[in-house]
């Protein structure tokens, strides 16, 4: 989540939104960034209820517009019931290459590939979150230039045909060149984090739950 102290933006909402949401003790969203359409980055959406109830508005949900698609189908009934008591969102379209602004916090939407599917990672001032990437263009890399702070999937050590293994991150932050990189969306099978650690350089670390970066 990005904030400013007043504002927060969050970056998508997978299975343990709620828990996340208490174990942070975040009392109010103010938008949501979705990353890709896939569940584990969206299926926590219907879990903003309390955020609804407590605004008495809907939730401002960014997405690409086969994304925004995509959430309208799977929470058909949040669009087509008006019912009491259900998520309320307002779908707004992202687009590659216009930045979004809220108050004083600018988000560049940065375009990349979950394997063959396009998706989207967001960069705000000298930092960068990238999850489920494979590849990035030479032209979306050039927007990356200049981040101090990087987080970055690495899924695991053997090759993945959609996602970036541990060689392939760390040739990624290499082109990056951040101060410090972190690394997320890793599965278990990249192995115990103690030992990963030590393989790993100065700069670059595992991203852990409830980790905090300051600017």
């Amino acid at each position: 989540m990005l904030s400013d102290g007043a504002l927060n933006i969050l970056i998508d909402a997978g299975p343990d939104f709620r828990q996340q949401m208490l174990r942070e003790k975040i009392d109010h969203l103010d938008a949501i960034l979705l990353t890709h359409e896939h569940n584990d980055h969206v299926i926590g959406l219907d879990d903003i209820r309390p955020f609804n109830h407590r605004t008495g508005q809907s939730m401002a949900v960014y997405a690409l517009p086969r994304v925004a698609n995509e959430v309208r189908k799977r929470f058909e009934y949040v669009f087509t019931e008006n019912i009491p008591g259900l998520p309320r969102i307002e779908l707004i379209p992202i687009e590659i290459g216009k930045n979004l602004h809220f108050g004083p916090l600018t988000i560049q939407p940065i375009g990349v590939m979950h394997g063959r599917l396009p998706i989207v990672g967001f960069r705000c001032a000298e930092m960068a979150y990238l999850t489920d990437v494979k590849t990035i263009s030479s032209s979306e890399i050039e927007k990356l230039k200049g981040v101090k702070y990087l987080i970055i999937n690495a899924l695991q050590k053997e090759p993945h045909p959609t996602h970036l293994n541990l060689t392939e991150a760390l040739d990624m932050i290499q082109r990056i060149a951040p101060e410090h990189a972190w690394l997320t969306h890793i599965s278990h099978l990249m192995g115990l984090a103690t030992e990963v650690e030590q393989t790993l350089p100065a700069h670059i670390s595992l991203a852990w739950d409830g980790l905090e970066i300051i600017l």
